[in-house]
């Protein structure tokens, strides 16, 4: 079982998180849809060469983001992640992977 963290812009943190549950992320026993989400800012500052879907080229910008929190079993990992970075807006999106021990 792993965590999976992504960081979505408000504007697209439902239609992400679908993807995540569609793809098998979020199942706990008998319950489905399970996550975690906490709004936060985020920056970051697109290079030359980079294709932002937010900002301009060489200036910092800051988004509002929610940091979404869910649950993956080991043979959804590789497609929860695929859903991911097809459907969030970003060109390169920021995640996270955590293996659960004990679980």
């Amino acid at each position: 079982m792993y965590k999976f963290i992504g960081y979505i812009p408000e504007s697209a943190v439902e239609t992400v998180k679908t993807a995540l549950f569609d793809a098998g992320a979020g199942q706990i026993g008998d319950y489905s849809h399970c996550s975690w989400q906490v709004l936060g800012l985020g920056q970051f500052k697109p290079l030359k060469g980079a294709n932002p879907a937010i900002g301009e080229i060489d200036k910092v910008e800051y988004v509002s983001e929610w940091r979404v929190e869910t649950v993956v079993p080991d043979a959804r990992l590789a497609a929860v992640i695929e859903a991911y970075k097809q459907a969030h807006p970003y060109e390169m999106p920021a995640y996270e992977v955590f293996e659960m021990v004990g679980v």
